[in-house]
């Protein structure tokens, strides 16, 4: 099972660069599945249905949410309603929405797709390593679905690493998001799992995690009133994550980097 990841999609930007090369990519990476992280992109902070289904209409299979799930409140009906939009799995008890998904792709293979928020430094969130132990009891591999991919949505590093590890020989790929810098460990775990600290945003990295770079340093030097953050809308990278996952196992055989775009490194030349 072949799987393309991107991360964070930021604004404008981040829509643009998405729809430019997503046909590219699955032409020369010919991905089963594309999994996108789409919490940022309704102006930074948010998604609405009319995004959410440009994006299903582009060829993306599964989106994840975060931290922002709620910013845009026409969101909720689909959050009830559409099966392959994900919102973090570790919120209270009763929010609106479901934490994972399991969706049959065109080769018959099932993939399931959980996202989990960070505890460190997140408001509003249970421990993602006691939700994950209780999901992973109710839902095996083999039974429920072929291979499964947690999207890690935290600020903490350190936790997105443990995470890995608590997961690896069970999932077939973990990647973090929401922090919108690429990580440069993509890597395959000792118990066969496919990793990568961030993936990165897709979006304008001619700015400060996607908003504009004036706005961000307002709030952040002395004696300067803060503004209002806007999201950076030049030219935009697409960043994510590849992995190939074996049909037998459902662990990762291959793990790289994806980088197309303005203004980092490009490691797929399109």
């Amino acid at each position: 099972m072949r799987i393309l990841f991107a991360g964070d999609v930021v604004g404008k930007s981040g829509r643009n660069i998405l729809f430019s090369a997503l046909p590219k990519l699955r032409e020369k990476l010919k991905p089963d599945a594309v999994v996108i992280n789409g919490e940022n992109a309704a102006h930074g902070f948010g998604l609405t249905p009319k995004m959410y289904h440009q994006f299903l209409e582009a060829g993306v299979d599964i989106v994840t949410l975060g931290n922002h799930t709620f910013d845009k409140k026409d969101i909720i009906p689909a959050l009830e309603s559409e099966p392959f939009l994900v919102r973090p799995l570790n919120y209270p008890e009763n929010t609106v929405g479901q934490g994972f998904c399991i969706k049959t792709l065109a080769n018959g293979k099932r993939l399931a797709v959980v996202q989990v928020l960070g505890h460190v430094f997140m408001r509003n969130s249970l421990n993602p390593f006691e939700i994950l132990a209780d999901w992973l009891h109710h839902y095996q591999r083999g039974k429920n679905y072929d291979a499964l991919l947690v999207d890690v949505h935290a600020e903490a590093t350190s936790e997105k690493v443990a995470l890995g590890h608590f997961l690896d020989g069970q999932a077939g790929l973990v990647v973090g998001t929401h922090t919108h810098v690429p990580s440069a460990d993509a890597m395959i775990l000792a118990g066969g799992t496919g990793y990568m600290t961030d993936a990165g945003m897709c979006g304008d990295y001619y700015s400060v995690i996607g908003m504009e770079v004036k706005g961000a340093l307002s709030r952040l030097l002395p004696n300067i009133s803060n503004e209002r953050l806007i999201p950076a809308e030049k030219e935009g990278t697409f960043c994510g994550v590849f992995a190939d996952l074996d049909d037998e196992t459902g662990l990762c055989r291959e793990i790289f980097a994806v980088r197309v775009g303005a203004h980092l490194e490009n490691t797929i030349i399109l």
